[in-house]
């Protein structure tokens, strides 16, 4: 079964056509990653599923409700949202961050009742940030960071988690922590993930689920194998790339590329319209 399916979507800003008659279903229990190059719509797309965005036309479901008539602290109760490099206010520690994902779930005045505080401390626990709890968020490393912001996605207790380019600005380590760190609570805790990647190979490594686009259309989706291969990255990234099987984990990863002349010419002239 979906958690999320979008129906004949259109997706624009102003005037200009970003995204048409998108149908996508994104696989509940798994890790969906999209991916495609700059301006395609990749986060766009995550934007209006994740309803930061209102479509034109067509329909976003969240576990079957249209999500448009979803009081927002329900919405906020079935997923959580980190959009790409999301900020803290200045002088604002670990614990305080990750408490505030438990806002949708508080009454009255917003204090943090014993069972807040409970999830709390789980979510610092499981993200490996017990010793950082009383550090403010600003003195981390990028990659602790993302690891408080994904705490903070896990106090809210939700299914389902939407990422925004996770890895963005991060080092080759960091780049793996997080993941790894993803890939562990979606096995561990069963929440479905949904991020865009621009680096196509840790997409492959840590997807059960990819979604290929290009120019506001989806060219291929399905299993990494199904998508990592040298016709459609021919067709989404104008580029002719040679495919092997990781040895380590069996995923395809492309180990050489150039570019299509031709194709990448077509590609900048199509995004330019």
């Amino acid at each position: 079964m979906e958690c999320i399916t979008a129906k004949h979507v259109d997706i624009a800003y102003d005037d200009t056509l970003i995204v048409k008659e998108l149908n996508l279903q994104i696989p509940r229990g798994q890790i969906t990653t999209m991916i495609g190059p700059n301006g395609c719509g990749k986060s766009t797309v995550l934007k209006a599923v994740g309803r930061l965005l209102k479509p034109k036309n067509g329909t976003v479901y969240l576990n079957g409700a249209d999500i448009r008539t979803l009081p927002t602290k329900e919405v906020a109760k079935q997923m959580a949202i980190l959009p790409q490099t999301p900020t803290a206010p200045s002088g604002l520690t670990v614990g305080q961050l990750v408490a505030y994902g438990r806002f949708p779930h508080q009454r009255g005045f917003g204090k943090l009742s014993h069972e807040d505080k409970r999830i709390v401390a789980w979510a610092l626990s499981l993200t490996q940030l017990d010793e950082f709890e009383h550090r403010e968020v600003d003195t981390l490393s990028g990659g602790q960071r993302q690891r408080v912001w994904i705490a903070m996605a896990l106090a809210q207790q939700t299914d389902l988690i939407l990422l925004d380019e996770p890895t963005t600005y991060l080092d080759l380590a960091y780049q793996l922590e997080v993941l790894e760190l993803l890939y562990e609570l979606n096995r561990s805790q069963q929440v479905t993930i949904v991020m865009v990647l621009h680096d196509l190979n840790l997409a492959a490594r840590f997807s059960d689920y990819m979604v290929a686009i290009c120019n506001g259309q989806i060219v291929e989706q399905g299993s990494p194998e199904r998508v990592m291969t040298i016709q459609t990255l021919r067709e989404v990234f104008a580029i002719d790339a040679d495919i092997m099987l990781e040895p380590r984990t069996g995923r395809p990863v492309y180990v050489t590329y150039q570019l299509m002349r031709d194709r990448s010419k077509e590609r900048r002239e199509a995004m330019a319209t």
